[in-house]
């Protein structure tokens, strides 16, 4: 066997080892982006909010760690403090009539300097690992994604319950068609503000989890959080459709989600492992998004070339009879 040959096998074993922690944070980065398929697909907005509700939500767990508060405890304080956010973008896009996608800019704007306030006005605060207990750590990974798992599948069970009641069908109604809903007396302003709310509650349940496992809080880790959702939701739909076509029900495209955010993840390791700048990350993860969100079109365009084609054979058979 070459140097070659080793220097190769020793570069797919440090690629197998990573593995593990780009699962595990794939997961974390999943369950961010069930908060956004609610309102990306189920209401049908755009909301911005998330790039700052995902940093409040590592910021309160943080903050409360650090204060010897338990860190499930602090995961769900997290939630209220997400849910909070989701609300103030519901009530400024419903009440003051600002377009959804601005008043989500306007949330993320204003949280970039709450986040702050909640760290004392600090870019950072870190937990020293050794003297907190913490639901999950990069230490060990393999609980990490034992815990990762077990939530993911609690918040598809909720979700899969709660969009199955009437309340929740109210709020897909509402993304589908809010002038037949409202005709129908469902107060469609209640239902964006309750479906944002819910929406941030589980971003921030993400940026609280990631914060834990990376052991530190960052103003700027939220940043770019909604391409990475977007990303998670286009792969996992994809896939979903390529793998199940028809045979899918609402739980499987939430669980979809959720592996779609693993994906999106093990191509981030990947491309780390090919020794690429990392600084590039953004443009590989903007690229990715690009071709998942163009498959189902061009898909779509094909089969349609292929009936029409099929039609104009089957006349001109038809007229040379």
């Amino acid at each position: 066997m070459t140097l070659l040959h080793i220097h190769f096998l020793l570069q797919l074993s440090d690629l197998f080892n990573a593995m593990p922690s780009g699962i595990a944070q794939g997961i974390i980065w999943g369950i961010m982006a069930l908060g956004i398929y609610i309102t990306f697909r189920i209401l049908n907005i755009a909301d911005l909010t998330v790039d700052g509700s995902f940093t409040t939500g590592g910021a309160v767990t943080v903050m409360l760690i650090l204060a010897d508060v338990n860190p499930w405890i602090a995961i769900l304080v997290a939630m209220v403090a997400g849910l909070l956010t989701g609300l103030t973008t519901g009530l400024l896009h419903t009440k003051l009539g600002i377009p959804a996608i601005l008043a989500g800019i306007l949330t993320q704007f204003a949280l970039f300097s709450i986040n702050l306030a909640i760290m004392g006005f600090s870019a950072n605060k870190a937990i020293a690992v050794n003297q907190y207990t913490l639901g999950l750590s990069s230490r060990d990974i393999l609980s990490s994604i034992r815990v990762g798992l077990i939530l993911a599948i609690i918040i598809i069970a909720i979700l899969y319950w709660y969009f199955g009641t009437q309340h929740g069908s109210a709020i897909r109604a509402t993304g589908n068609n809010p002038e037949m809903s409202k005709a129908q007396g469902i107060n469609i302003d209640t239902m964006k503000i309750i479906g944002l709310g819910l929406s941030n509650a589980l971003v921030a349940l993400s940026g609280g989890l990631m914060a834990q496992y990376q052991g530190f809080a960052d103003v700027n880790m939220g940043r770019g959080a909604i391409v990475i959702g977007l990303a998670a939701v286009i792969i996992g739909e994809v896939l979903c459709e390529t793998l199940l076509k028809k045979k899918q029900n609402f739980a499987i495209r939430l669980s979809f989600v959720v592996t779609g955010g693993i994906i999106y993840y093990l191509v981030v390791v990947i491309v780390l492992w090919l020794k690429l700048n990392s600084n590039l990350l953004r443009l590989f993860t903007a690229i990715i998004v690009t071709i998942f969100l163009a498959i189902p079109h061009l898909r779509n365009k094909s089969q349609n070339s292929f009936k029409k084609a099929g039609k104009l054979s089957a006349k001109q058979h038809v007229t040379e009879v």
